[in-house]
């Protein structure tokens, strides 16, 4: 009996019609939905109810423990991404789900977007480009940024390549690893040190790390309170790993002058949400990774997971053997 293969959540669709799924439709029984549901923590225990395998696209879809329940006969979630904070990873090892995710696809392409907010942000494009077009012709004083310190949070290989643009920049690298590999430093342009006086002597940080139980709110009050007058903050990884109330407050009130953010607490973000306030952020719908080159890397890199778990040899596995 063939792998009943499920995509519970091509919205916006990218799948459909993709290299990628005639390809998952050669391995199984394969079920595509393109639209998202009202409810969708309840229509996505629906949609995997019979499955034995799922390639999941989005992050709203949450594989929470009672929609686990749901799908007696599940052994693989595929994700497209790097990111594993939509699954619940303990229920998966208790059920003998695995788990794998293409990490490191979209390293090149997420970096490049946090330089681009951090340019953005810096010489203030959003607004001049808005003030031209209104018949202005804007002044004020722009950001260099070489010779400044970039801080780089996370090691992982976005956090790496975004260390090594800021350097051809002419910027000074400092790192830190959450999992103290200092040793992931060497053979480039960058210096590890400790959280505080990463956050103390930056004049731009770039957040890179997976949001965890233990990196929820790794940017809370405190610490924000640490970072340089005027210094700019970057987030492309996750909303939840920055506390949102101090956030607000370090926007308002210093000491950030500003930041670019291509994520959020809540997504898509809402039309009064006060980050839209400010005139110093420069704000992108979670779309770092979004190039053609890296979606359709993506998406054959997620099937083959399916095809490699399926044929008994998974690789790129998050949980599981």
């Amino acid at each position: 009996m063939p792998a009943h293969i499920v995509v519970p959540d091509d919205f916006p669709s990218v799948f459909a019609g993709s290299a990628a799924a005639a390809r998952l439709g050669e391995l199984g029984d394969m079920t595509v939905h393109s639209e998202r549901g009202a409810d969708h923590e309840l229509e996505l225990a629906r949609r995997i109810a019979t499955a034995d395998a799922v390639l999941a696209l989005r992050a709203y879809s949450r594989f929470a423990s009672h929609v686990l329940d749901a799908a007696p006969r599940l052994r693989l979630i595929s994700l497209w991404g790097t990111g594993t904070d939509s699954v619940d990873l303990d229920a998966c090892r208790r059920r003998g789900i695995t788990v794998t995710n293409t990490a490191g696809v979209n390293a090149h392409a997420v970096a490049e977007h946090a330089l681009a907010l951090m340019l953005a942000v810096a010489r203030r494009i959003p607004s001049l480009d808005a003030g031209v077009r209104a018949g202005d012709w804007p002044r004020g004083q722009l950001i260099g940024l070489e010779g400044k310190t970039l801080g780089v949070i996370g090691l992982g290989a976005i956090g790496r390549r975004m260390a090594t643009l800021g350097a051809a920049l002419g910027m000074r690298a400092l790192v830190y690893s959450a999992t103290h590999r200092a040793d992931r430093a060497a053979g480039w342009s960058a210096e590890s040190v400790p959280i505080d006086g990463l956050l103390r002597e930056s004049d731009v940080v770039s957040l890179h790390l997976r949001l965890t139980a233990e990196t929820e709110g790794f940017l809370g009050r405190e610490r924000l309170g640490m970072m340089k007058p005027g210094a700019i903050l970057i987030n492309t990884a996750r909303g939840k790993l920055v506390d949102r109330s101090a956030l607000l407050d370090a926007l308002r009130n210093g000491p950030l002058g500003g930041a670019g953010l291509d994520v959020f607490h809540d997504e898509p973000l809402p039309a009064n949400d006060p980050l839209l306030q400010f005139s110093n952020t420069v704000l992108t719908p979670h779309h770092a990774g979004a190039t053609r080159e890296v979606i359709e890397a993506g998406l054959r890199r997620a099937v083959e997971n399916v095809e490699c778990f399926l044929r008994g040899e998974p690789r790129n596995v998050v949980v599981g053997r």
